[in-house]
């Protein structure tokens, strides 16, 4: 049963400014496990790392990945490339992870551990999505953030899928 078939879905992660490895590397697991590609922006840790390889169990060295200096650019080469992006942020205007519709090819952006997704990305984003929080904190870690919504864009959006395109 371990063999399961992808929805047929086209996902891109973008990690801006994400500084610490165990969180990019747990991104690269998370890439592996959803079949996503992983661009690295900003001051994000990049491969190679000897964290990022521990945490992400050496998925660095198979995940398709790619850098670029600024957000800007890498958010401006996927939505040529065809991806909406998403960023995973809490701001006034966020639609809850779940009641998202998601495209065929959607890329989730997530930011820096302190200071979230900047507002010049958010402006080059086609949405927000956010992770309702029902306890005392009002966030999750980068890469529990990252995994919920990839997962969702998978398989909680398996019905929107058809209205797009």
């Amino acid at each position: 049963m371990r063999a399961q078939k992808r929805p047929s879905v086209d996902l891109a992660f973008v990690l801006q400014d994400v500084e610490d490895p165990v969180n990019v590397g747990a991104a690269f697991r998370i890439a592996d496990a959803t079949k996503a590609q992983i661009v690295l922006t900003g001051i994000s840790a990049r491969p190679p790392h000897k964290l990022i390889s521990k945490v992400g169990r050496a998925k660095d060295q198979r995940v398709p990945w790619r850098a670029f200096d600024n957000v800007e650019t890498g958010l401006r080469t996927l939505k040529e490339e065809g991806f909406q992006i998403l960023a995973v942020e809490i701001t006034d205007d966020a639609r809850p992870y779940h009641e998202q519709n998601y495209p065929p090819k959607t890329c989730l952006l997530v930011g820096h551990e302190d200071h979230g997704v900047t507002r010049k990305a958010l402006t080059l984003s086609d949405g927000t999505i956010f992770i309702p929080m029902y306890g005392r904190g009002s966030s999750l870690n980068v890469h529990v953030a990252l995994g919920i919504a990839a997962f969702n864009v998978l398989h909680g959006a398996s019905l929107s899928i058809s209205s797009y395109g």
